[in-house]
């Protein structure tokens, strides 16, 4: 036979144990709370001796305030993003506020899904709702507005004029890249791809491709070709590199649009290529993930801001209580170029390349 549950401790029986009013020990557990400091010790001393834990959403009732904060993500096969989750519920944690995690289906795969998560999340009322590594629909933005839940795009902008946001300088990025190839000696770049819905890849190519024109190169080939769905994953990279090296003139240096892209062509161009990395070809990727700084892959990349966007939504988000809400214009932060070996400097007098368009198939 299981054993019976013991009872759970209430605020009652603390206040009875201490001889005191419920309402003062209440007080103790309110940082602001009017008791005196050596009355605070003994109450909260008794409750952890008694094992009494405040409840939070009784008090949340109360206050008008839960303490959450929802944060809403898919993407979780992407490396980058469990460790920023974990990160920024760390850091959450430690600012005082319960996170509630809602995971929706990936590429937005089902419009259900998503609705029935951000119903879900909104019948707890949180302070906010924080979207990480997913896209939210147009009608799931409108149900977090009307539910008078500020939402915050992280990492991600939905094109949305209200839609507040925290993100990296992607396009700033992605010029950086350019010059970091063309630099290097490069003269025929290749762009690949994740997600083309994603603002990340839009602004990371835009910014690449850009920079490339300035610099009076011919157009970057690119994988995935038009009318084709890209993905962030290492099977994609894969993908890519197979169609883009196997061309007649194939690229000499690569950007990928993230790093799980970019270690995933680095290892077909070595093992199924025989290409020596960085000798014969350039490869560089995006977010720095701890991965492409293992010794296997070495990878060139573009650190994100991430603790600086994460210091900015924790800003934001604390206004939120003194009724200041959430900036409308996205807030871009500069990221960090890092150099590794899978991008040495190109030797301009033994890699001379004739500056021609690449043809996809």
């Amino acid at each position: 036979m299981p054993a019976s549950r013991a009872p759970r401790v209430t605020i009652k029986d603390l206040a009875r144990g201490l001889g005191m009013s419920v309402a003062t020990v209440a007080r103790a557990f309110h940082p602001g709370g009017a008791i005196a400091p050596g009355t605070r010790a003994a109450v909260l001393r008794r409750a952890e001796e008694m094992g009494y834990h405040p409840n939070a959403l009784a008090r949340g009732m109360i206050t008008r305030r839960t303490g959450i904060v929802g944060v809403v993500v898919s993407d979780l096969a992407n490396p980058f993003y469990p460790a920023a989750l974990e990160r920024l519920t760390s850091r959450l944690q430690r600012a005082g506020y319960n996170v509630m995690l809602v995971v929706t289906e990936p590429e937005g795969a089902a419009a259900a899904s998503e609705a029935a998560a951000l119903r879900l999340l909104l019948s707890y009322q949180p302070e906010c709702a924080i979207v990480l590594a997913t896209t939210l629909s147009s009608a799931a933005s409108r149900a977090c507005r009307e539910a008078g839940t500020p939402l915050l795009f992280l990492n991600r902008h939905p094109g949305d004029p209200e839609a507040a946001a925290i993100v990296c300088d992607n396009a700033r990025g992605g010029a950086a890249m350019a010059d970091h190839l063309i630099d290097g000696g490069a003269t025929r770049l290749a762009f690949v791809g994740g997600r083309a819905d994603a603002s990340t890849n839009a602004e990371r190519r835009a910014g690449f491709l850009a920079r490339c024109a300035e610099r009076g190169l011919p157009a970057p080939c690119e994988w995935p070709p038009e009318g084709r769905e890209g993905a962030f994953t290492y099977a994609a990279g894969q993908q890519a590199a197979r169609a883009l090296l196997g061309q007649a003139a194939p690229p000499r240096a690569v950007l990928c649009a993230n790093d799980i892209l970019a270690i995933g062509f680095q290892e077909v161009a070595r093992d199924e290529f025989g290409l020596r990395v960085p000798r014969e070809l350039a490869i560089a990727g995006f977010d720095d993930i701890p991965m492409a700084a293992w010794p296997a892959h070495d990878l060139t990349t573009l650190r994100q801001p991430v603790e600086a966007m994460f210091d900015a939504a924790l800003d934001w988000i604390g206004r939120l209580g003194q009724g200041i809400p959430f900036p409308a214009a996205p807030l871009r932060l500069a990221g960090t170029l890092v150099a590794r070996g899978s991008t040495p400097a190109f030797s301009r007098d033994t890699h001379l390349e004739k500056e021609t368009s690449c043809s996809m198939p």
